[in-house]
């Protein structure tokens, strides 16, 4: 049985489920899925999992997953099916339902590919500073994750990497999450993702709901008549906020609900 939802988010979903046709973006981690130390052991909740798949099932309505996470690890921790819409590496990789071809790869020139290896050999080299600290590959950079890194260190080995990364490579794209930080070669952005998507399927609304402070691009590009969704703590331009996966389980029951009675 789901919990009552706040009132003023029900307003919202009353407003948002009456689009003609309607885009439901979600972030991955902390959003769908819980957060677990090994980032490839996560898994969405069943209840939010199914109401992805109840509204993947409602006319005139496109679900994307918009993730940090490189397409690869999207794919292995969601099992999305093939005509789900996939956005991953922070809106530099693209699967368009179905379609392989559409964005899905980053090509790298061979400048890039001797910056790239150049970045993986720097912040390998500040992980092993502290035990628990490790690399993560993505297709354009590569991810330090501090998450077990005892708190009262983990800021100051990240600041290392951004002074090392710096120096080492330059010209770089550092976004800062939850205890990681991403160095990429390409600038892209959820708020790029989320306009693209919205344009490809030819939306004329849009609900994005997110964890992270990467996911603050993603809310900047909202327009009149969309909704943003906080989830989590932490400071946010989203007007609506809940508390976790479950509650976004939740919301999403309550958004197929009225969609198949609109």
């Amino acid at each position: 049985m789901t919990s009552p939802l706040p009132a003023e988010l029900e307003r919202a979903l009353d407003r948002i489920a009456a689009a003609p046709r309607l885009l439901v973006a979600l972030d991955f981690d902390g959003t769908l899925a819980p957060f677990v130390d090994n980032p490839r052991s996560a898994r969405p909740l069943p209840e939010a999992w199914a109401q992805v798949m109840a509204l993947r099932a409602c006319p005139d309505v496109a679900v994307a997953l918009v993730s940090g996470r490189a397409l690869e690890s999207l794919r292995h921790v969601a099992s999305p099916p093939d005509d789900l819409y996939l956005v991953g590496s922070h809106g530099l990789e693209f699967h368009f339902g179905g379609t392989a071809s559409d964005g899905s790869s980053i090509v790298l020139d061979a400048v890039d590919k001797t910056r790239r290896a150049a970045l993986g050999r720097v912040l390998g080299e500040v992980a092993a500073l502290e035990e628990g600290a490790w690399v993560e590959e993505k297709p354009a950079g590569y991810v330090l994750h501090t998450r077990n890194v005892p708190e009262d260190r983990a800021g100051a080995l990240e600041e290392t990497a951004r002074r090392a990364a710096g120096s080492a490579v330059g010209g770089l794209t550092v976004r800062e999450g939850k205890r990681v930080l991403e160095f990429a070669l390409r600038a892209g952005g959820k708020g790029e993702a989320l306009t693209r998507l919205r344009a490809h399927t030819r939306a004329d609304a849009v609900l994005f709901a997110g964890d992270d402070v990467t996911d603050e691009d993603g809310f900047a590009a909202l327009q009149e008549g969309d909704l943003g969704l906080k989830v989590g703590p932490g400071e946010t331009i989203a007007p609506l906020r809940v508390s976790g996966p479950a509650e976004v389980a939740d919301v999403l029951a309550a958004l197929a609900t009225r969609r198949r009675v609109a």
